[in-house]
Protein backbone atom coordinates (compact mmCIF):
# COMPACT_ATOMS: atom_id res chain seq x y z
CA UNK A 1 0.00 0.00 0.00
CA UNK A 2 1.00 3.60 -0.58
CA UNK A 3 -0.36 6.92 0.59
CA UNK A 4 -0.78 9.52 -2.13
CA UNK A 5 -1.23 13.18 -1.39
CA UNK A 6 -1.43 16.26 -3.56
CA UNK A 7 -2.48 19.88 -3.44
CA UNK A 8 -5.15 21.08 -5.86
CA UNK A 9 -7.59 23.98 -6.22
CA UNK A 10 -10.76 23.15 -4.30
CA UNK A 11 -12.98 23.38 -7.39
CA UNK A 12 -11.16 20.34 -8.88
CA UNK A 13 -11.61 18.03 -5.87
CA UNK A 14 -14.94 16.50 -6.94
CA UNK A 15 -13.77 15.66 -10.45
CA UNK A 16 -10.48 14.25 -9.15
CA UNK A 17 -12.34 12.13 -6.59
CA UNK A 18 -14.60 10.71 -9.31
CA UNK A 19 -11.70 9.94 -11.67
CA UNK A 20 -9.61 8.27 -8.94
CA UNK A 21 -12.60 6.20 -7.87
CA UNK A 22 -13.17 5.05 -11.47
CA UNK A 23 -9.72 3.42 -11.53
CA UNK A 24 -10.24 1.77 -8.12
CA UNK A 25 -7.70 3.94 -6.28
CA UNK A 26 -10.23 4.99 -3.61
CA UNK A 27 -11.54 1.50 -2.79
CA UNK A 28 -10.68 0.07 0.63
CA UNK A 29 -10.92 -3.68 1.34
CA UNK A 30 -13.48 -4.05 -1.44
CA UNK A 31 -16.11 -2.79 1.02
CA UNK A 32 -15.92 0.99 0.60
CA UNK A 33 -15.10 3.34 -2.22
CA UNK A 34 -14.64 7.10 -2.60
CA UNK A 35 -12.32 6.92 0.46
CA UNK A 36 -10.30 10.12 0.49
CA UNK A 37 -9.48 12.88 2.96
CA UNK A 38 -9.57 16.54 2.03
CA UNK A 39 -8.25 19.43 4.10
CA UNK A 40 -7.82 23.12 3.39
CA UNK A 41 -4.28 24.46 3.24
CA UNK A 42 -2.61 27.67 2.15
CA UNK A 43 0.02 27.13 -0.53
CA UNK A 44 2.72 29.45 -1.78
CA UNK A 45 4.94 29.50 -4.87
CA UNK A 46 6.85 31.86 -7.12
CA UNK A 47 6.62 31.28 -10.87
CA UNK A 48 10.05 31.52 -12.48
CA UNK A 49 10.94 32.70 -15.96
CA UNK A 50 9.60 30.29 -18.59
CA UNK A 51 6.76 28.97 -16.41
CA UNK A 52 3.05 29.04 -17.28
CA UNK A 53 1.39 29.36 -13.86
CA UNK A 54 -2.27 28.54 -13.28
CA UNK A 55 -2.28 31.43 -10.79
CA UNK A 56 0.35 34.07 -10.16
CA UNK A 57 2.85 36.25 -11.98
CA UNK A 58 6.42 35.50 -12.95
CA UNK A 59 8.85 36.56 -10.23
CA UNK A 60 6.19 37.27 -7.60
CA UNK A 61 5.38 35.09 -4.58
CA UNK A 62 1.78 33.93 -4.76
CA UNK A 63 -0.37 32.46 -1.98
CA UNK A 64 -3.74 30.75 -2.36
CA UNK A 65 -6.15 28.46 -0.59
CA UNK A 66 -5.80 24.89 -1.84
CA UNK A 67 -7.16 21.49 -0.93
CA UNK A 68 -4.81 18.75 0.22
CA UNK A 69 -6.14 15.37 -0.82
CA UNK A 70 -4.89 12.14 0.75
CA UNK A 71 -5.75 8.51 0.10
CA UNK A 72 -4.24 5.06 0.31
CA UNK A 73 -4.20 2.60 -2.54
CA UNK A 74 -2.47 -0.55 -3.70
CA UNK A 75 1.07 0.04 -4.89
CA UNK A 76 0.14 -1.51 -8.26
CA UNK A 77 -2.36 1.33 -8.81
CA UNK A 78 -0.03 4.16 -7.80
CA UNK A 79 1.33 4.98 -11.28
CA UNK A 80 -2.18 5.03 -12.73
CA UNK A 81 -3.37 7.18 -9.81
CA UNK A 82 -0.53 9.67 -10.32
CA UNK A 83 -1.31 9.87 -14.05
CA UNK A 84 -5.00 10.41 -13.23
CA UNK A 85 -4.08 13.29 -10.91
CA UNK A 86 -1.88 14.84 -13.62
CA UNK A 87 -4.71 14.51 -16.17
CA UNK A 88 -7.20 16.36 -13.93
CA UNK A 89 -4.85 18.84 -12.21
CA UNK A 90 -4.71 22.37 -13.65
CA UNK A 91 -1.17 23.15 -12.45
CA UNK A 92 1.77 22.97 -14.82
CA UNK A 93 3.77 21.03 -12.21
CA UNK A 94 1.54 19.63 -9.44
CA UNK A 95 3.07 18.41 -6.19
CA UNK A 96 2.20 14.72 -5.87
CA UNK A 97 3.71 12.69 -3.03
CA UNK A 98 3.66 8.89 -3.11
CA UNK A 99 4.63 7.49 0.29
CA UNK A 100 5.24 3.76 0.87
CA UNK A 101 3.41 2.39 3.92
CA UNK A 102 4.98 -0.15 6.23
CA UNK A 103 2.01 -0.73 8.54
CA UNK A 104 0.50 -3.67 6.63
Amino acid sequence: MVKIECFIPEEYVGRLRDELNKIGALTVDGLYDYCMSVSKVKGSWRPLEGSSPYVGETGKICEAEEAKIEFTCKKELSKKAVQTIKNVHPYETPVINVIPLINE
